[in-house]
């Protein structure tokens, strides 16, 4: 096990004799036998920097090290790092047990002691049953299995995960996800996970690295990301349903400031925190999630008078949707069960604490926004 550190890390890539830099200035610090997660839109320069730390990409500029080595010009196998593809990538003609083993054989390792860290892995995984199949034979989740068995038997100080659960469907990539949080517990090593799919970052990462356009945007636990967004992008990102983001501006009523939107459909009190930072006339993007909305029948400073758009009972939660205009939806889901239909009115009351202002020419948090000028 080791720590993980990226200093100013850039990769370039030249399309047309053109530069374009898929990884711009990357500072990340994974600490010894934390789970992190890179997560991003596709194309964002997640897999790519899996890639450098992995040594299949070179490094364009900056440095990464594995606790005190720098590893910038060490051949992958000398890094001493597992790496679980997406596809699997396993050997069709060979067993489960010689597809496990055949790093050890190419060490020269002795059969005994192959057969029992093979045994021992098999037993972590729960694949013992498995050695003797070919992965033809093989599941989506039993072949991800074997495909870590094969990274973890290294006994790697850096476990790097490609999107490991992209290829399985919905029951098996939730079971998948439960295992690879134990199996995290159990060897404690320094894992590296790359995804696009926010809800595997939330579930398994200690903290997660939001990264856009090869640049990172955030990087903090999955509460510090999900309650307190750094920029729009962020914000909208991590969520599902994702967060409601609409413009408003700001007016002068009886001495009160107020958000609405363009329309004057939903209207209602400044939050006390956002005073010293909003100004009368400006426009803002305005940010709250769906479970931070809630159906009242009580009027106060936050509640907005609306009609129903589409309702959704899925049983254990409500999702009720608003049509601000043309392009913006109002989406609202609550524990509660009611039963509404098109056309119904319905007050709604926004949570003052847990509403989000973001500059509207940014995309940074409101505050953020102003230390910034």
């Amino acid at each position: 096990m080791a720590e993980l550190i990226l200093k100013d890390v850039c990769k370039i890539y030249y399309k047309n004799k053109k530069p374009v830099e898929a990884v711009k200035s990357l500072n990340l610090k994974c600490r010894d036998g934390e789970f992190v997660a890179l997560l991003g839109p596709s194309g964002c320069g997640k897999s790519t920097t899996l890639r450098m730390i992995a040594g299949l990409e070179d490094i364009t500029s900056g440095d990464i090290y594995i606790g005190d080595r720098r590893i910038n010009d060490l051949h992958p196998k000398d890094r001493n790092i597992g790496l679980a593809f997406e596809n699997y990538a396993l050997y069709p003609p060979l067993t489960v047990y010689d597809n496990i083993g055949f790093n050890l054989r190419a060490k020269k390792i002795p059969e005994k002691q192959i057969k029992e860290e093979i045994h021992k892995i098999a037993e972590l995984l729960d694949i013992t049953d498995l050695l003797d199949m070919k992965p033809a034979a093989l599941s989506g989740g039993q072949k991800q299995r074997v495909n870590i068995a094969r990274a973890l038997i290294r006994r790697p100080e850096v476990l790097l995960l490609d999107e490991p659960l992209s290829h399985l469907d919905g029951k098996v990539r939730q079971k998948m996800r439960t295992e690879i949080k134990h199996l995290h517990t159990e060897i404690n090593c320094t894992t590296i996970i790359v995804t696009h799919d926010q809800l595997e970052a939330m579930a398994l990462a200690d903290r997660i690295a939001v990264i856009n356009q090869g640049v990172l945007q955030q990087f903090g636990t999955p509460l510090e990301v999900f309650n307190n967004p750094v920029n729009e992008f962020v914000a909208g990102f991590i969520g599902e349903p994702p967060m409601n983001i609409f413009n408003v501006v700001a007016i002068m009523e009886n001495g009160i400031l107020h958000f609405k939107t363009e329309n004057s459909l939903i209207k209602f009190v400044v939050p006390e925190k956002y005073i010293r930072f909003v100004k009368e006339g400006e426009k803002y993007r305005f940010g709250i999630r769906p479970t931070d909305i809630t159906v009242c029948r009580e009027d106060d400073s936050y509640t907005v008078k609306t009609k129903v758009s589409v309702f959704e009972n899925l049983g254990e939660e409500c999702r009720i949707h608003i049509r601000l205009d043309n392009d913006n939806i109002l989406s609202v889901v609550s524990s509660e069960i009611f039963h509404f239909k098109y056309g119904d009115e319905i007050k709604l009351k926004f949570n003052p604490e847990r509403i989000h202002i973001f500059d509207c020419k940014t995309g940074q948090r409101i505050e953020k926004a102003l230390q910034m000028t």
